[in-house]
């Protein structure tokens, strides 16, 4: 269990390290990077972070992606519990490395960084988009992952969703899809603006893609 911990944890450092560098990146109208970049980073962090923990761990990265797991029976609570501590500690990880790289505006960079809710945006408006864009994402792990029918294709289809649902929902609640996007950053920074929305919408969306295809559509390899 040690080893899949480590993975975890170095996976959810990287999605988190690289996701707020390209957001801080993005405000820069030199960079050129814009939403779309935003996107291809997170999506491609997490494309190549699945690929290199998959066969350690599953490369989950993500609290809700292992409670949609717990929920469709593919985990034991404990290796569960200890998944989320290590995602935990990886994010909070990132957001002090990330105080420490951009020295003395550190704190307000992590803060633009972390997610939060968009401009005429409510916090139940909010859980809803978290909740419909994670299913989106923990189905997509299901389907390319864990079922035994999937292609090989799990760390590419999962940064694709990445990227596809922070198209959509990066202006509305920065498309977090995942708890420890936005709690590292926050217990780094202090940034803890609408923060049960990144855990209800995430979680409630993984449970539910954890529920039909964990519980109806999954093909157990026997």
């Amino acid at each position: 269990m040690s080893k899949k911990c480590v993975a975890e944890f170095i996976g959810t450092f990287t999605l988190i390290f690289i996701g707020i560098g390209a957001i801080h990146n993005s405000a820069d109208p030199t960079a050129g990077v814009g939403l779309l970049g935003v996107a291809l980073a997170h999506g491609l962090a997490i494309a190549v972070m699945v690929s290199a923990t998959g066969g350690i761990s599953g490369g989950h990265l993500n609290p809700a992606v292992t409670f949609g797991v717990l929920v469709g029976g593919k985990i034991k609570p404990v290796d569960a519990a200890a998944y989320w501590v290590s995602q935990l500690a990886g994010g909070v990880a990132a957001g002090y490395v990330l105080l420490a790289v951009y020295g003395p505006d550190g704190r307000e960079i992590v803060a633009k960084g972390t997610p939060d809710l968009g401009a005429g945006i409510s916090p139940g408006t909010g859980i809803l988009v978290e909740m419909v864009l994670t299913f989106f994402l923990v189905f997509v792990v299901y389907g390319t992952a864990v079922d035994a029918r999937a292609p090989k294709i799990g760390g590419l289809a999962i940064g694709l969703t990445i990227v596809l649902d922070i198209l959509f929902g990066g202006p509305l609640t920065g498309a977090a899809m995942n708890p420890a996007r936005t709690f590292g950053p926050a217990v780094a920074c202090g940034h803890w603006n609408n923060h049960l929305v990144y855990w209800i919408g995430p979680m409630a969306g993984g449970a539910l893609a954890g529920l039909i295809y964990g519980r109806f559509l999954i093909k157990d390899s026997k």
